[in-house]
């Protein structure tokens, strides 16, 4: 990937490959870089505010932005959907089961949970028990899983949705290819992945103190032509405070996007006969 980037010490790269060699070159400090990542968080209060980094008042405005995307895909992925086709999810980097909970289990029938802090694990799986969430057999967390993203390999099929939010900048670009490689098989036929990140304006900017790297648009579009997906939509969340890095949600697609062929295009693009 071609691009600049600096640390949050200031200091520069030329690109991220360059980076990479720094960080992650060899075994030692690729197991440090994952070790630094969680022990960040696990020195982190399991709460709204301590999983938003201080910014729990955004948490409302996040969830309606990421409900309107999600409707909008699940209308045109999942017409069908109900009865006859329960749904069931995937939640990235859980955290405290914040999406899950005020979101994803009011969408799908099963909502499993993927994260590696198992403080925060545990407060999720609190928040999300029957009695405290008012859940139903037909609207419920499943799985509860303690694994890093960049270990997991989910069941082949599972899941109509994997939803990843927040997390992604932890994985180096070679985990976050081979994550996504592994997790497309966990998908049903149709499935689709949605990710929202911090988007950088340009290259990227590696956070020293939890271990994370925020990518720009263009360096995850490169990331993604890698694992084989494809983007099918994509919307900018609004409302956020202006010293906050911009952030951006792709609905993620396996499918390879139709050609229009040039007689068809050139048809479309004709100027209508006005009558």
């Amino acid at each position: 990937m071609e691009g600049s980037g600096a640390d949050t010490d200031g200091n520069e790269f030329k690109n991220a490959k360059e980076m990479w060699m720094e960080q992650v070159g060899d075994t030692t400090k690729r197991t440090q870089w994952y070790r630094e990542g969680v022990g960040y968080w696990q020195g982190v209060e399991a709460s709204v505010n301590g999983v938003l980094g201080g910014y729990g008042h955004v948490s409302d405005g996040d969830i309606l932005g990421s409900e309107v995307f999600l409707k909008s895909i699940l209308a045109e992925r999942f017409p069908l959907a109900g009865k006859d086709r329960p749904l069931v999810a995937l939640d990235c980097g859980s955290g405290i089961g914040r999406v899950a909970k005020n979101l994803l289990i009011r969408y799908f029938n099963e909502v499993d949970l993927l994260e590696p802090v198992s403080h925060f694990l545990e407060a999720a799986r609190e928040s999300l028990a029957p009695e405290n969430n008012g859940a139903s057999d037909l609207h419920k967390a499943t799985n509860f899983f303690c694994v890093p993203l960049q270990e997991f390999t989910p069941d082949a099929g599972r899941y109509d949705v994997i939803w990843v939010q927040w997390c992604i900048g932890h994985l180096t670009d070679e985990d976050f290819i081979s994550f996504f490689k592994r997790a497309k098989l966990g998908l049903k036929a149709g499935g689709i992945f949605i990710l929202k990140e911090n988007i950088a304006r340009s290259g990227f900017i590696l956070d020293k103190e939890d271990r994370s790297i925020t990518r720009s648009d263009p360096y995850y579009k490169d990331l993604f032509n890698q694992c084989g997906l494809y983007p099918f939509k994509s919307r900018d969340q609004k409302g956020f405070p202006e010293e906050l890095f911009p952030v951006k949600m792709y609905a993620l697609t396996t499918e390879v996007p139709r050609r229009i062929s040039r007689t068809r295009r050139e048809q479309i693009n004709r100027p209508g006969v006005i009558k």
